[in-house]
């Protein structure tokens, strides 16, 4: 019997040490297995946004070089925005800080998380003058917001979409309880709103990196146009 207890202690021992190996590996790095699911969906959403992308129609333009006004960029990014199904990709998020480059799918439910950084439907895309809603895992599904809190006021964020290329840099970092749904809310200028979990493993909490809108680039363009031309598009639509 001492021999039996022995034995269960030691894999006891053995057990907690490995649970320990662990914790430790998902905190500082990723859950693995999950990780492999997303790594194979995120494959499989940039050749179907590659694809989309490539369909997408884009007016010419009377302005050169490909130089929108802001009521033809709102209109594209509308007209996007009711082209997208709930788990379909939406664009490609670049962060340099972070190390991230993912393809961003459209919704924030639990399945839709799984496959990438998430696009909150209500809110609107790049382009259309209005709060852009981005909610991504920390510690599972290749945790594309983990290290959300190392990126820094004034770092560059490229959201990469079918009919451009938009430019936002960081400016506010702050948390907020998960009940606090005012964080959703448009107030009629384009912030690009990202959201995490927080603290990590807990979901008591949010935190949030807010980032304005500094550039963007036309597809097909070579020169980024200044944020002027493009802001509150949404408001000025007939």
């Amino acid at each position: 019997m001492r021999r039996i207890f022995r034995l269960l202690g030691s894999l006891l021992v053995v057990a907690g040490i490995l649970l320990s190996v662990w914790a430790a590996v998902v905190y500082f790095w990723q859950d693995p297995f999950t990780a492999w699911y997303t790594h194979r969906e995120q494959g499989k959403l940039s050749a179907a946004y590659n694809r989309e992308a490539g369909q997408f129609a884009v007016p010419p333009t009377s302005t050169a070089p490909r130089v929108y006004p802001r009521a033809e960029i709102g209109r594209l990014a509308r007209r996007y925005a009711h082209s997208l199904q709930v788990g379909a990709p939406v664009g490609r998020l670049q962060i340099k800080r972070i190390g991230l480059n993912m393809v961003v799918v459209q919704g924030t439910d639990h399945e839709s998380l799984k496959k990438g950084p998430g696009h909150y439907a209500p809110s609107g895309l790049p382009g259309a003058g209005q709060l852009i809603y981005i909610a991504g895992h920390r510690t599972t599904y290749l945790a594309p917001f983990s290290h959300i809190d190392d990126i820094r006021d004034g770092d560059f964020i490229v959201f990469r979409v079918p009919y451009g290329t938009f430019t936002y840099r960081a400016f506010r970092h702050y948390v907020v309880p998960s009940t606090a749904l005012s964080v959703l809310q448009t107030h009629g200028r384009e912030i690009l709103r990202l959201q995490a979990c927080h603290p990590r493993f807990f979901a008591t909490h949010r935190y949030i990196v807010d980032a304005r809108l500094v550039g963007f680039r036309a597809r097909g363009a070579t020169r980024t146009i200044d944020v002027s031309r493009i802001a509150s598009a949404a408001q000025r639509l007939p």
